[in-house]
């Protein structure tokens, strides 16, 4: 049995207006307000332009079981970063999580795994709990290279940080948005690994790339897997719904 509590977290990425956003959250919390914070953790991480109204939304409920989340931030306080926002900026407006290193900003934004660990130590520093990705490409996985990718960004994105204070996400590259998914041996595979590389069984351990409602309870199984970071199924609160109660 694992007694870690599953995260589901949902990756708006760059969709839904403000009002769309409010709309879908408020639909979402309906679904799900007879979840118990110690069955199911649910997240949600909508476009910058959108988290104060979300956070609003979610504020109007006492306990609500829906935490905020943000998809990046940058890792100065303040500064001359046009177009970048901070870890002040999110925690004030409510976020409790930020995604950082998506495969998406890997690739389209140049990320690397240095700039990754300074963006985790400034999300940590102001109460922000990191959700960070790791994967590998198609090409890496034909050439046998997925160990050696996730050691490497393993060792250089999470160096000198107290892993059980992040949530890790394991989203293979080629499963993300294609309608590919991992098999659950494949996904638990990696995540074994991962977690002989942070030496720690009390970290949660994310799987992402094309998450839906019909494969969520076979990856769930599986002993390393304690969530999902979903993407595209994240944009509808039924779809969504029966992913955070599989």
């Amino acid at each position: 049995m694992k007694d870690r509590i599953p995260l589901i977290a949902g990756n708006w990425k760059m969709n839904k207006t403000n009002s769309e956003a409010v709309g879908l959250v408020k639909k979402l919390k309906v679904i799900v307000k007879n979840i118990k914070a110690n069955q199911r953790e649910i997240v949600v991480c909508p476009a910058f332009t959108a988290l104060s109204d979300v956070a609003k939304e979610l504020g109007k409920e006492k306990n609500t079981n829906i935490s905020l989340g943000a998809q990046n931030l940058h890792f100065e306080d303040s500064g001359a970063f046009t177009g970048e926002v901070s870890a002040q900026m999110l925690k004030e407006i409510g976020c409790k999580y930020v995604i950082i290193g998506h495969s998406e900003r890997r690739q389209l934004c140049g990320e690397i795994n240095a700039g990754v660990n300074k963006k985790i130590f400034a999300a940590l520093k102001h109460g922000l709990i990191p959700i960070v990705c790791v994967g590998e490409t198609l090409a890496e996985r034909e050439k046998n290279k997925t160990k050696d990718v996730i050691k490497k960004q393993i060792s250089e994105s999470i160096s000198n940080v107290n892993v059980d204070k992040i949530v890790i996400a394991y989203e293979p590259v080629w499963a993300i948005g294609t309608g590919k998914t991992a098999t659950p041996e494949q996904a638990q595979e990696v995540h074994a690994l991962i977690r002989s590389l942070i030496k720690s069984n009390s970290a949660r351990i994310l799987y992402g790339g094309s998450v839906k409602p019909d494969n969520i309870k076979e990856l769930m199984v599986q002993k390393d897997i304690d969530g999902a970071l979903v993407g595209g199924a994240s944009l509808d609160a039924e779809s969504f719904a029966k992913i955070v109660e599989c």
